[in-house]
């Protein structure tokens, strides 16, 4: 036996079941699969249909020569013995002769069917249909607008079978809904189905997300799955069916859809395709292309179901498609609401004919005054011969007098009567209720400038939230560069001082050793004596007058200056002393000072060759330790200068992330109230359709009452007084 099934072992990809099925003899348990032959590609390897979680393989039994499709799965799928043994006793109570189709294909769930390395796996064993896809079958029939309009009757009588029995398939989309030769469908792919024995299971798919509700989750399961797919199958059949150059226009080739893609649902304002679909002339397609766009919008347990919606004959299908024409044309602007949701307007047009408006214009029962005023009547007449006949004795006027008046009373008395009284009433009634309704065109060509308005509105702010975005990126952007430009700026000006730190701190050593130079011949000339060495030439009287001017070591002058003795025409000389003054010594000529700065240089030069030549260690190590300092310093400057470019990069950050979050904001809040108002429109537009249907029905009634009330004439109510009909 195989490793437990369950959520954390790793099934076989794709690719190591074709390397098993190489050998069907041994890979397989399952007598009819055992040995089977598959189909294979080019290169003599098994040829492969890969899905998401599962590839399919097509083999040929050696028993029975029956062509089978069987699936190896690549996923983990939970309780998917317990869902297949569901969804195979549901299927197989299904009476064939009651479904409008054989949609429904046989198949066998097998648990550790198929051996790849030391593991086995199961496998789903379907029967083989000779059929194309969706999409395939379109690609060569769309031209064929009557057999189109044929398979969209088809998929409804496919819809109505499986809302009949409580069965959504969860994934209907091109690649699972398979187009026989004989033009009906059969299903394939029943991973994802849901039946009534499987209540209360989650689901273990989304489905194809180019037919799914943008509201559908992965946890949804239940029997209203398939209800917004249906829909938006059904409008790209009818589409086509309706104006077959659509298919070339809309669809792309070998493209993953039929029509309409995830994003026209979750943008319907900026979809293109949709528009087409919405601004198309048939209004049956305009009019199903509104009723997914408002469907897109909608809770997944709020959207109707196709089949109970679209009668499964292709007879009343027909009829629903001349009601959605004859609704589009009554409202067209109100984006065409379809003709098969007409079966939920409650409006009767006996609830809009009042009472007292029967079906034929006439007086029923002669009463008393009638009586009367006919008599009167004869009378008025008779007496009007009379007086006619003796014009010579009276005024020829005067016998008209009583015809005149017993005119007067009939009128009178047919006013009084109940029929023109019910009559003015119910015309009085039907004119208030018509003024209380908005004329359907007007209030069609009103939603539709909202609508356009809206749709206007939010394809700009869509087309303008990306320039905002690039605009909150791109001042981010030149805030970032002017912190990396200051960053630079300050660590370039950092990084000169710490590469110059090497030659200050020999220019330092330098200039110590220099002073500690200049301070040792300072004091050893300070301590060579004029009166201990002796100068040539100068004697103890000049080494007074010498000690008298300040002058008694090497180091108390630094040189002489040759001066002119202007009174007696002769040179003399000035010795300069260490602070720069000069004096004169008596006794002291240019000879006597030349030996004397002759003997402070000699001093000199012994101290210079005396000099210590390097400093010592303490006091380079205290100068070396003066520039650790420095260099540190300047150490904890670049990191301080780091540290402030990373706070400006983050305040950056922050502010671009806060706008960012604030855009999103608006554009959720925006798009909040747009679904809000399309909702609302979609809302006002069945509440048009019902006033349409309730004003044409008032305008009827009114027209039968005016019929009605114009055959109540005083020359009928003259015949009702004499005849009684």
């Amino acid at each position: 036996m195989g490793a437990p099934i369950g959520p954390h072992r790793q099934f076989p990809s794709g690719a190591a079941y074709a390397e098993a099925l190489q050998h069907t003899q041994l890979c397989f348990r399952h007598p009819e699969l055992r040995a089977a032959k598959p189909e294979l590609t080019n290169l003599g390897l098994p040829r492969a249909i890969s899905g998401a979680f599962a590839s399919v393989f097509s083999l040929t039994s050696v028993v029975s020569g029956q062509r089978y499709a069987v699936k190896c799965f690549t996923r983990y799928i939970p309780d998917q013995a317990v869902r297949y043994q569901a969804i195979s006793s549901q299927l197989g109570r299904l009476d064939p002769h009651g479904l409008s189709q054989p949609w429904k294909l046989g198949f066998e769930y097998i648990p550790d069917a198929i051996r790849v390395g030391s593991d086995l796996f199961p496998v789903l064993k379907m029967d083989w249909v000779e059929a194309v896809t969706l999409s395939t079958w379109l690609d060569n029939h769309h031209a064929d607008s009557q057999a189109v309009d044929r398979l969209a009757t088809r998929f409804v009588e496919l819809a109505t079978d499986l809302t009949a029995h409580g069965i959504a398939h969860g994934d209907l989309q091109h690649g699972n809904l398979l187009v026989a030769a004989d033009g009906t469908f059969r299903l394939v792919d029943y991973d994802g189905m849901y039946v009534p024995a499987l209540a209360g299971h989650g689901g273990t798919e989304r489905g194809h997300r180019n037919y799914q509700s943008p509201a559908r989750d992965n946890d949804d399961f239940g029997a209203d799955l398939d209800r917004f797919s249906t829909w938006v199958i059904f409008l790209a059949l009818k589409a086509v069916a309706s104006d077959p150059a659509l298919w070339n226009r809309l669809h792309e080739p070998s493209g993953e859809f039929l029509l309409l893609t995830e994003e026209d649902f979750k943008s319907p304002s900026t979809s293109t395709n949709l528009l087409t679909l919405l601004s198309h002339p048939d209004h049956t397609v305009s009019g199903l292309a509104d009723h997914v766009r408002s469907l897109s919008y909608q809770p997944l347990d709020a959207l109707p179901s196709l089949a109970p919606a679209v009668p499964a004959q292709a007879g009343a299908t027909s009829a629903a498609d001349s009601t959605v024409r004859s609704a589009s044309a009554r409202s067209a602007a109100t984006g065409a609401l379809p003709g098969w949701m007409s079966d939920h307007l409650t409006t009767s047009t006996a609830e809009e004919t009042p009472a007292g408006i029967t079906g034929s214009a006439c007086f029923r029962g002669r009463r008393a005054a009638d009586v009367i005023t006919a008599v009167l009547l004869a009378l008025a007449l008779a007496a009007c011969v009379l007086l006619t006949l003796a014009h010579a004795l009276i005024p020829l006027g005067t016998g008209l007098v009583p015809v005149v008046f017993a005119g007067l009373v009939s009128l009178f008395a047919r006013r009084r009567r109940p029929e023109p009284k019910a009559s003015r009433t119910a015309l009085a009634d039907l004119r208030s209720r018509l003024r209380q309704l908005d004329e359907p065109e007007k209030a069609a060509a009103k939603l539709r400038k909202e609508r356009a308005r809206l749709d206007t509105s939010e394809a700009n702010r869509k087309v303008g939230l990306p320039h905002e975005r690039q605009k909150l990126t791109d001042r981010s952007n030149q805030e970032r560069k002017s912190v990396e430009e200051t960053k630079a700026k300050t660590l370039r000006e950092i990084d000169r001082k710490i590469m110059g730190l090497d030659s200050d701190l020999q220019t330092a050593l330098a200039k110590a050793l220099s002073a500690h130079q200049a301070a040792f011949v300072r004091d050893y000339m300070s301590h060579r004596l004029i009166a201990q060495s002796k100068p040539h030439g100068i004697g103890v009287t000049l080494t007074e007058r010498l000690a008298a001017a300040g002058i008694r070591t090497a180091a108390d002058f630094t040189g002489y200056r040759v001066i002119q003795n202007s009174p007696y025409n002769s040179t003399g000389a000035q010795l300069v002393l260490r602070g720069g003054g000069r004096v004169n010594v008596h006794g002291i000529g240019e000879a006597k000072a030349k030996a004397l700065d002759s003997w402070r240089l000699a001093v000199r030069d012994s101290a210079v060759r005396a000099q210590p030549t390097r400093l010592s260690t303490a006091e380079q190590r205290s100068i070396r330790h003066d520039f650790t300092l420095r260099r540190a310093a300047l150490a904890d400057q670049r990191k301080v200068a780091e540290r402030i470019a990373e706070n400006e990069h983050a305040q950056v950050r922050q502010r671009l992330e806060a706008g960012q979050a604030r855009l999103a904001r608006e554009d959720a809040a925006a798009n909040a109230d747009a679904q809000q108002k399309r909702q609302e429109f979609s809302r006002r537009a069945v509440l048009l359709q019902q006033n349409a249907s309730r004003y044409e029905a008032l305008r009827g009634s009114l027209d039968e009452a005016q019929r009605l009330s114009h055959g109540l004439t005083y020359g009928r109510y003259l015949r009702f007084l004499y005849t009684g009909r």
